[in-house]
């Protein structure tokens, strides 16, 4: 059996990802926009990103909502899929 006391890959991507230094524990905001906001700054200050801002910060949300999926409340899978929304806003996006 795998040790409980580890932690999971990619709750160490999410921690330290290589690309975007995220605030501690942003995707437990309430607030969609919070969340929105602090992704974009975070891939707009990256030097280490691979691809453009937007789509470094929409990998990063959607990486998480995939991941953590089972374990989330309903209540924050709500609040991280408005957050996509709100993203898509502060760049300007097309909102599909």
């Amino acid at each position: 059996m795998p040790d409980s006391s580890k932690k999971k890959w990619s709750q160490d991507v999410t921690e330290h990802s290589d690309a975007l230094d995220l605030k501690q524990d942003i995707f437990r905001s309430d607030d969609p926009k919070e969340i929105a906001y602090s992704l974009k700054l975070s891939a707009e200050k990256s030097d280490r990103r691979k691809s453009s801002p937007y789509r470094s910060a929409m990998s990063m949300l959607t990486f998480y909502i995939n991941r953590a999926g089972k374990n989330l409340p309903e209540k924050q899978k709500h609040v991280l899929e408005a957050a996509k929304h709100e993203l898509r806003k502060e760049f300007n996006r097309a909102d599909a």
